[in-house]
């Protein structure tokens, strides 16, 4: 079996030669361990998917999770100049915006003067005439990553889905000549709204305007549904639903049953109708509502953060849902940054193939994302010690 062949028969809970490795990387990771420059992975669809590619194939993963779209192929005509700095490059744009570029970490972008960008204002956002968020550079930036978003259609915000957001993924399978398993990722219509609003703004209008966040996220669900299912039908393997906030540390297993369920049902059920899976990435402790994400009809569950950052361990997990869902996690991502020793790696991938591998449906990852700074030689132990695991 080839990488893409594990994974697809590993979410289908069919037989595998061996238990898939597929672990999501931080930006910062790429940044640090792929040789290229920050700024052309986070700039350029060719440069991130290079960066996806050569981190794959030194980890042998056998699947590559592009979890942002792809670039404006004009986007350096727009770029001023470039200021070194010992915190990062500062990139400043025509239209004097600006880019901080740590070697290490997620870029910022603010406004003229470094000021923050705008985020909406629950009171004054009207459900009806979301056309006002163009002008919301501060959420196409949370949302796509890039300072403006040319090309877009008018049929309302976020409705149509530019070509150029397709570059990454064609190159990551042009370069893996498709025998990697490559996935797309879509914010679910709960991210959407923290970063629509702000976070600490967005968490209190549940409480104070209940019936706007409705009206908005039904909205958001609209521009959640495009993204994914355009990637679902333009060659992806899987779509996976990054939901990162719905955990019990944000709101109760109440919210999330009236906030988040109904929503991320509509966006997996339009990205399943497809043909193509969708998964569900939910960080923190969601030890309660398993039962309401596997309502969303998420075929998976991706991340299953264990104590002391969760509260899941996977053998509960595979009790509770692992004969419906597939799941992918629970190897502690910040625990790994202290492991010194390969013992003690080795350790934690055998109790994750341990208790993951029986009756299939398991991809070993880390919880989360493997945190920048995480010794290469650390993830190249992985795909060893899944080879090395009784067959399946």
């Amino acid at each position: 079996m080839n990488g893409r062949d594990r994974v697809a028969a590993a979410m289908r809970h069919q037989p595998v030669d061996r238990v898939p490795v597929f672990c999501q990387l931080a930006l910062g990771h790429y940044f640090l361990h792929s040789g290229l420059a920050p700024r052309d992975i986070w700039f350029t669809s060719e440069g991130f998917a290079e960066a996806l590619v050569r981190l794959q194939q030194r980890y042998d993963f056998d699947g590559i999770l592009v979890n942002l779209p792809g670039r404006p192929p004009d986007l350096w005509t727009r770029l001023r100049r470039i200021e070194p700095g010992e915190a990062g490059d500062r990139l400043v744009w025509d239209d004097g915006s600006i880019t901080v570029m740590p070697p290490d970490d997620n870029p910022r972008h603010l406004g003229p003067g470094g000021d923050p960008l705008p985020r909406a204002d629950v009171a004054a956002i009207d459900p009806d005439h979301l056309e006002t968020l163009d002008d919301l550079t501060g959420y196409v930036w949370n949302t796509y990553h890039i300072p403006w978003l040319p090309g877009k259609g008018d049929r309302g915000p976020l409705a149509d889905v530019p070509a150029y957001f397709f570059e990454t993924l064609d190159r990551v399978r042009e370069k893996t000549r498709h025998a990697v398993s490559v996935h797309g990722e879509v914010f679910s219509p709960f991210t959407q709204y923290q970063e629509l609003l702000g976070y600490e703004a967005a968490l209190l209008s549940l409480a104070t305007d209940p019936g706007k966040a409705d009206a908005l996220l039904e909205r958001l669900t609209d521009a959640a549904v495009a993204w994914g299912v355009a990637q679902a039908r333009h060659g992806a393997d899987a779509v996976l639903v990054s939901s990162a906030f719905a955990g019990a540390g944000f709101i109760s297993r109440r919210m999330y049953e009236r906030f988040v369920l109904p929503h991320e049902r509509r966006l997996i059920n339009a990205i399943r109708q497809t043909g193509v899976p969708a998964y569900t990435h939910t960080c923190g402790r969601i030890g309660d509502r398993l039962d309401l994400m596997e309502a969303t009809g998420t075929q998976g569950i991706d991340t299953l953060d264990p104590p002391p950052l969760g509260n899941v361990t996977l053998g509960d997990a595979k009790q509770r849902v692992g004969s419906r869902l597939f799941l992918k996690g629970n190897l502690n991502a910040v625990a790994l940054l202290e492991c010194e020793r390969p013992e003690e790696v080795d350790a934690a991938v055998g109790a994750c193939l341990r208790d993951g591998a029986p009756g299939g449906g398991y991809i070993l990852s880390t919880a989360c994302s493997v945190a920048p700074r995480v010794a290469p030689w650390k993830l190249e132990r992985f795909a060893p010690l899944a080879r090395g695991a009784t067959r399946l």
